[in-house]
């Protein structure tokens, strides 16, 4: 049970590695669809989750994406497990590709085929966006809407550079968490008196 488990997961990371263009925010939704709606592995939530940290951490996304990912379906072995069906497809790809790029650089019809691509990919990544705006929405919770809108703002209007996005919302995140503590140990400490 746990080598099919661990098998599926290598080769669920090889297939969505080996057909995502586009990058990261891409990968992210695939995963999102394969192991949360097909396979039920994780929920929503927790996909999220993933989502954020996997951006918001040095690297590049897809991987960052697997190491938790497999490790929050089978521990270590299925972070590695993971990992290397994440990692495969680009490294052969992109060996082919360095081996050849003199020929690709100048063929026309793979320009015209990486044109269409990015259609595509600008596709997939509006409806990675749609679906984490919603999800904030859902929370209810102004603040959160609030950073959201801000963030959208300070990037596409004023070009901040999405590492202070990031440093940003993690200061806030961080502030929130200090105050709720704040306020839980008041009411606990106003309990204990009174006791």
């Amino acid at each position: 049970m746990k080598k099919n488990r661990l098998w599926k997961l290598f080769i669920s990371t090889l297939t969505l590695s080996a057909f995502t263009f586009g990058g990261g925010f891409v990968i992210v939704s695939l995963y999102k669809k394969k192991f949360v709606e097909e396979l039920n592995w994780l929920d929503e939530d927790e996909m999220l989750d993933i989502s954020a940290i996997a951006q918001s951490s040095p690297g590049p996304i897809p991987v960052n994406a697997s190491v938790i990912l497999g490790y929050r379906i089978h521990g270590i072995l299925g972070s590695i497990v993971a990992v290397f069906g994440t990692i495969i497809p680009p490294f052969v790809i992109i060996s082919l590709i360095s081996i050849f790029y003199e020929e690709f650089k100048s063929n026309h019809v793979i320009a015209i085929a990486l044109q269409v691509m990015r259609a595509g990919v600008a596709a997939v990544i509006l409806d990675v966006v749609v679906n984490l705006g919603k999800n904030v929405i859902k929370t209810k919770k102004v603040l959160y809407i609030i950073v959201m809108i801000v963030a959208f703002i300070a990037t596409y209007f004023f070009h901040l550079g999405a590492m202070y996005t990031i440093f940003f919302c993690i200061g806030i995140g961080l502030i929130t968490v200090l105050l709720d503590y704040r306020k839980e140990k008041k009411n606990g400490n106003s309990m204990d008196s009174v006791h």
